[in-house]
Protein backbone atom coordinates (compact mmCIF):
# COMPACT_ATOMS: atom_id res chain seq x y z
CA UNK A 1 0.00 0.00 0.00
CA UNK A 2 1.12 3.62 -1.17
CA UNK A 3 -1.45 5.51 1.25
CA UNK A 4 -3.10 4.84 4.43
CA UNK A 5 -6.30 6.71 5.96
CA UNK A 6 -6.50 8.25 9.29
CA UNK A 7 -6.58 5.28 10.93
CA UNK A 8 -3.87 2.97 9.55
CA UNK A 9 -6.60 1.07 7.26
CA UNK A 10 -5.75 1.13 3.29
CA UNK A 11 -6.59 4.28 1.62
CA UNK A 12 -9.35 3.82 -1.04
CA UNK A 13 -10.24 5.72 -4.10
CA UNK A 14 -13.77 7.64 -3.52
CA UNK A 15 -12.16 8.23 0.24
CA UNK A 16 -9.71 10.05 -1.44
CA UNK A 17 -11.80 11.75 -3.93
CA UNK A 18 -13.68 12.98 -1.60
CA UNK A 19 -11.39 13.53 1.48
CA UNK A 20 -8.38 15.11 -0.36
CA UNK A 21 -8.62 15.64 -4.47
CA UNK A 22 -11.80 17.02 -5.08
CA UNK A 23 -11.31 19.42 -2.72
CA UNK A 24 -7.48 20.18 -3.89
CA UNK A 25 -9.42 20.49 -7.42
CA UNK A 26 -11.83 22.95 -6.07
CA UNK A 27 -9.19 25.02 -4.22
CA UNK A 28 -6.97 24.82 -7.93
CA UNK A 29 -9.50 26.60 -9.94
CA UNK A 30 -9.65 23.67 -12.09
CA UNK A 31 -12.49 21.89 -13.80
CA UNK A 32 -14.66 20.08 -11.77
CA UNK A 33 -14.98 16.26 -12.80
CA UNK A 34 -10.97 16.22 -12.91
CA UNK A 35 -9.93 12.76 -12.13
CA UNK A 36 -6.55 11.25 -10.98
CA UNK A 37 -6.56 9.16 -13.64
CA UNK A 38 -6.39 12.66 -16.40
CA UNK A 39 -2.85 13.21 -15.18
CA UNK A 40 -2.00 10.23 -16.63
CA UNK A 41 -3.43 11.37 -20.09
CA UNK A 42 -1.67 14.16 -19.55
CA UNK A 43 1.37 12.44 -18.78
CA UNK A 44 1.58 10.65 -22.15
CA UNK A 45 0.60 13.85 -23.68
CA UNK A 46 3.81 15.27 -22.32
CA UNK A 47 5.95 12.31 -23.52
CA UNK A 48 4.29 12.29 -27.01
CA UNK A 49 4.84 15.50 -27.06
CA UNK A 50 8.64 15.77 -26.02
CA UNK A 51 9.49 13.25 -28.79
CA UNK A 52 9.20 10.23 -26.74
CA UNK A 53 8.48 7.06 -28.82
CA UNK A 54 6.14 4.73 -28.62
CA UNK A 55 8.03 2.15 -26.52
CA UNK A 56 9.33 4.81 -23.67
CA UNK A 57 5.83 5.82 -23.35
CA UNK A 58 4.35 2.35 -22.62
CA UNK A 59 7.32 1.17 -20.54
CA UNK A 60 6.85 4.61 -18.64
CA UNK A 61 2.86 4.09 -18.00
CA UNK A 62 3.56 0.45 -17.98
CA UNK A 63 1.28 -1.25 -20.14
CA UNK A 64 1.97 -4.60 -20.64
CA UNK A 65 2.62 -4.00 -24.63
CA UNK A 66 2.97 -1.11 -26.82
CA UNK A 67 0.06 -2.00 -28.72
CA UNK A 68 -2.10 -0.84 -25.53
CA UNK A 69 -0.66 2.21 -25.75
CA UNK A 70 -0.74 3.28 -29.58
CA UNK A 71 -4.96 2.04 -29.09
CA UNK A 72 -5.04 4.84 -26.31
CA UNK A 73 -2.51 7.38 -27.74
CA UNK A 74 -2.26 7.02 -31.33
CA UNK A 75 -4.01 9.95 -31.88
CA UNK A 76 -0.80 12.19 -30.12
CA UNK A 77 1.81 10.20 -32.22
CA UNK A 78 2.88 12.62 -35.07
CA UNK A 79 1.75 11.30 -38.29
CA UNK A 80 5.43 11.10 -39.79
CA UNK A 81 4.83 10.21 -43.54
CA UNK A 82 5.90 13.20 -44.98
CA UNK A 83 9.20 12.46 -43.19
CA UNK A 84 9.62 9.06 -44.18
CA UNK A 85 9.45 9.88 -47.52
CA UNK A 86 11.73 12.50 -47.59
CA UNK A 87 14.35 9.95 -45.50
CA UNK A 88 13.92 7.33 -48.19
CA UNK A 89 14.11 9.90 -51.16
CA UNK A 90 17.38 11.02 -49.75
CA UNK A 91 18.66 7.59 -49.07
CA UNK A 92 17.41 6.60 -52.67
CA UNK A 93 18.83 9.89 -54.52
CA UNK A 94 22.76 9.20 -52.72
CA UNK A 95 22.76 5.39 -53.60
CA UNK A 96 21.85 6.54 -57.73
CA UNK A 97 25.05 9.06 -57.33
CA UNK A 98 27.54 6.71 -55.39
CA UNK A 99 30.04 4.85 -57.12
CA UNK A 100 28.88 1.65 -57.72
CA UNK A 101 30.02 -1.47 -55.80
CA UNK A 102 30.90 -4.78 -56.91
CA UNK A 103 28.28 -7.32 -56.23
CA UNK A 104 29.37 -10.23 -53.96
CA UNK A 105 27.95 -14.19 -54.43
CA UNK A 106 24.77 -13.36 -52.79
CA UNK A 107 23.94 -10.51 -54.49
CA UNK A 108 25.55 -7.80 -52.02
CA UNK A 109 28.59 -5.43 -51.88
CA UNK A 110 31.67 -7.57 -52.22
CA UNK A 111 34.21 -7.57 -48.89
CA UNK A 112 36.79 -6.95 -51.29
CA UNK A 113 35.79 -4.00 -52.82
Amino acid sequence: MVFIGLRGAPLRYQSFRRAIWDRAVTSAGLPEGLTPHNLRHTCASLLVAGGADPVAVQRHLGHKDVSTTLNIYAGLFPNRLEEIAVALDAIYRESRTAAPQPLGRLGGPSKAG
